[in-house]
């Protein structure tokens, strides 16, 4: 009998002092602070990473057949090992100046599932589908080939992505939302405020 696989997605605070860097050294910051985050999901997860590393494209590579995903933000990092293709994503929910991103994300039909347009629903959907665009190795050019085709509750959702069909979850925190791409595992979502706090 198999064990069962748990997620581990990990979301680290940026230091206050990293957030003052200037642009291109926050930059590099951010990058390096997300592979401590994803160091953690693999110890977490019990899964061997060795360095991570990216294709041509950029695209991130599975180590001993392990896969990552990770993001990052001025004030939060995210990410997540996996034994099967994986994605994550994450945003502050705001409100922005034009509404027109409404029709760039999903079309009508898919509105219809949250009961209309709403900046949460917005990002609800834009991290669904980056994490889904992660998983499958396709770019933001492959964001009109991804539909939310299901809503079970607050939490999660179905996507389409071509002929394949993948399921998210969402956490939420301090006005942020972050999503990852799941199979049938339980997720277990981790916020660590600072290093020293991560045991």
């Amino acid at each position: 009998m198999e064990m069962e696989f748990i997620l581990y997605p990990i979301i680290l605070a940026v230091p206050e002092e990293a957030r003052q860097l200037p642009p291109r050294e926050l930059v590099v910051f951010l990058s390096r602070h997300a592979r401590k985050a994803l160091k953690l999901s693999a110890l977490k997860s019990h899964l061997g990473l060795n360095e991570p590393l990216k294709n041509a494209e950029g695209r991130p590579l599975p180590s001993n057949g392990v896969y990552w995903s990770l993001t990052h933000k001025p004030d939060y990092v995210a990410a997540v090992v996996a034994r099967t293709p994986i994605g994550i994503d994450i945003e502050k929910i705001t409100e922005r100046q034009t509404a027109s991103l409404y029709e760039k994300v999903a079309d009508s039909a898919e509105w219809a599932l949250i009961g209309g347009q709403s900046w949460e629903g917005f990002y609800r959907y834009w991290t669904a589908k980056e994490a889904v665009l992660k998983a499958d190795g396709a770019g933001l050019s492959g964001l009109s080939h991804c539909r939310v085709i299901g809503v079970m509750d607050d939490v999660n959702l179905i996507i389409q992505m071509r002929e394949r069909t993948m399921s998210v979850e969402h956490h939420y925190f301090n006005n942020y939302i972050a999503s990852v791409v799941k199979t049938d595992q339980k997720v277990s979502w981790t916020v660590v405020k600072s290093l020293s706090d991560a045991g």
